[in-house]
This record gives C-alpha cells, sequence and structure tokens, in this order.
C-alpha cells in the first residue's frame, strides 16, 4: 500500500468517526429538554460537520473517496447508543463527554501519530484541538 493510500484510510477512519459523533450529538439533541444546553450541543454539531467536511476534502486532495457514513459497525453503535441514552441531563452531558474525550481526542491522537503528511496532520490537529474545547466545554457544564 502506497503511503498516500495509507493517509486516505487514516482520514477516512478519522472521517467515519466524526460522522459517529455527529449523529451521537444528535441523538443528545434529541433528548434534552434545556434549550441553552440543546444550541450548545447544536453548536458542537455544526463544528462537527465542518470538521467532517475538511476531512472529506483532504481525502479528496489526495484522490481519494471519503466515507459518506460512519459504517456499518458505527451505524450498530449509533442504533445502540440511541436506544441506551438516558433521559437524565448530567447522564447526557456524562456520555457526550466521554465520547468526545475517548474518540475525538485520544482515539484521534493515535491515528494521527501515524504516516499523515503535513497538511493532512495539521487539519487532524486543529480538529483534535476543537475536540478538546468540547470536552473542556462538557466538563465545566458538569462542575
Amino acid at each position: 500500500m502506497k503511503n498516500e493510500e495509507i493517509v486516505i484510510e487514516e482520514l477516512n477512519t478519522l472521517l467515519r468517526g466524526t460522522y459517529l459523533g455527529i449523529h451521537a450529538l444528535e441523538h443528545h439533541i434529541q433528548h434534552l429538554d434545556n434549550t441553552d444546553l440543546k444550541r450548545k450541543f447544536q453548536s458542537m454539531q455544526q463544528e462537527s460537520k465542518q470538521n467532517a467536511q475538511k476531512l472529506a476534502e483532504r481525502i479528496q486532495d489526495l484522490e481519494g473517496v471519503p466515507a459518506d457514513s460512519e459504517g456499518v459497525s458505527g451505524k450498530m453503535h449509533s442504533f445502540m447508543h440511541d436506544r441506551m441514552l438516558s433521559e437524565n441531563t448530567r447522564d447526557i452531558l456524562e456520555d457526550a463527554l466521554k465520547g468526545v474525550d475517548n474518540y475525538g481526542v485520544q482515539y484521534s491522537e493515535e491515528v494521527a501519530k501515524g504516516d499523515l503528511d503535513l497538511e493532512s496532520k495539521r487539519i487532524v490537529e486543529e480538529i483534535i484541538n476543537n475536540n478538546r474545547r468540547h470536552a473542556d466545554e462538557l466538563s465545566q457544564l458538569l462542575h
């Protein structure tokens, strides 16, 4: 596998994870009653959609085909997540923080350690920093 193909696959892995996060935020939004929290989650979801667009454009720039969903296993996870999500606001905030921190930051950092070219690495680091900010905001809302 050529280096560019590896980069495309790593970026697509992050893109599928980003789609999973977008859908998780949608589940949270549907379960929230608080208007201000709903707006905060909607804002985070919009930024995640912009991140997905950046990843897709970079994959296309590398002559790859961007993923258009979270994938089969991601869809199964998303379905189960929606069914198991609590109606309790604190539980929703904790679930969102866990998702953003575990996947949006930590897992993304592992992928970013791979064989990314400089431009791809810059984009991924920007996305990770956005996710860190989201995790900080969620943490503050919990305390």
